[in-house]
């Protein structure tokens, strides 16, 4: 049985089998020696890709036992995941009710997430009909989202919407805000891609460094809209309910303070805020940000529509 979260990441055995996927401009590798190892959930497939170079490596292997960790943990989700120490970077544990009481998987990661080792528990997984893919939610939405404190990058609440003459508008809010509403509103009116109607993950352009690009998650919202396509943003819009499709631009300061409150940033370490907040205020000083209060109907769409800057 593996005991507790101080275990190195090295693996010496040759992988057999191996498959890969990118999300954001992150390409992750998985290995392993044996085939139900590299499985993609099915929310990843469209993600799937030939990975040459990675920004994270996985070895995933098959392991008798998990102890649970000696160590108090960083943070607890207070659902399905506890973060640790590890003796080299951090100890993910995943924990449901109906696969025991010991973790069915393990996360070991180096400190800069580019390098970890998977620990499956066959004995928490087999026997029980449950088919459990290595990656699947939200180990893999934790594993960008924690790789992307080491670029500059950030994922955000919010639904990327790209017309067919190329313009993209980014449309960010809380839940409830008006997403998923927003997004039924323009495939309703127009032929748009939609790169997804929950969770798009910003980046600055490589083709262009001053511009900053959007890009599609597999963690989409009510409409299910999950692509794996990017675009160069133009505008983002802040969304909240409200009268006669208002338009307020918002200054830099304000624009941060908006897209900080609707980002996914780890919180364990202050050194993933500080550079969350540096990063937003660089997408601040290149996009237009702008506080949208709409009405959810045909309108709305117009009003951006004929809005110029």
């Amino acid at each position: 049985m593996a005991s507790g979260c101080a275990e190195s990441i090295d693996r010496q055995a040759r992988p057999v089998y191996s498959s890969g996927f990118r999300v954001g401009g992150v390409a992750v590798q998985l290995a392993s020696l044996e085939e139900g190892g590299v499985d993609l959930a099915a929310p990843l497939e469209p993600f799937r890709t030939e990975v040459d170079t990675s920004d994270i490596d996985i070895h995933v292997e098959w392991v008798a036992g998990l102890a649970a960790p000696a160590e108090r943990s960083l943070f607890d989700s207070g659902s399905v995941w506890r973060l640790y120490p590890g003796d080299s970077g951090y100890c993910f544990d995943f924990c449901v009710p109906a696969l025991g009481d010991q973790p069915y998987k393990r996360l070991l990661v180096d400190g800069r997430f580019s390098m970890a080792v998977l620990q499956m528990n066959r004995t928490s997984i087999v026997g029980t009909g449950y088919r459990v893919a290595p990656l699947e939610y939200p180990l893999d939405e934790l594993l960008i989202m924690h790789r992307l404190t080491q670029e500059k990058a950030i994922e955000l609440h919010g639904a990327g919407i790209v017309r067919a003459n190329g313009v993209a508008n980014l449309f960010v809010g809380h839940s409830g805000a008006g997403k998923s509403t927003t997004t039924r509103l323009w495939t309703e009116r127009e032929n748009v891609e939609v790169l997804s109607d929950d969770r798009i993950i910003v980046r600055h352009d490589e083709f262009s460094p001053t511009s900053v690009r959007m890009y599609g998650t597999p963690w989409h919202g009510e409409a299910m809209y999950a692509s794996p396509n990017s675009a160069p943003v133009a505008r983002i819009f802040v969304l909240e309910h409200g009268q006669g499709n208002v338009i307020t631009p918002l200054t830099p300061s304000q624009a941060v303070a908006e897209l900080f409150a609707r980002s996914f940033v780890p919180f364990h370490r202050h050194e993933y805020v500080d550079s969350a907040l540096v990063f937003l205020e660089e997408v601040a000083n290149a996009v237009p940000v702008y506080r949208y209060a709409f009405e959810p109907d045909h309108r709305a769409v117009e009003k951006i529509c004929n809005f110029h800057d």
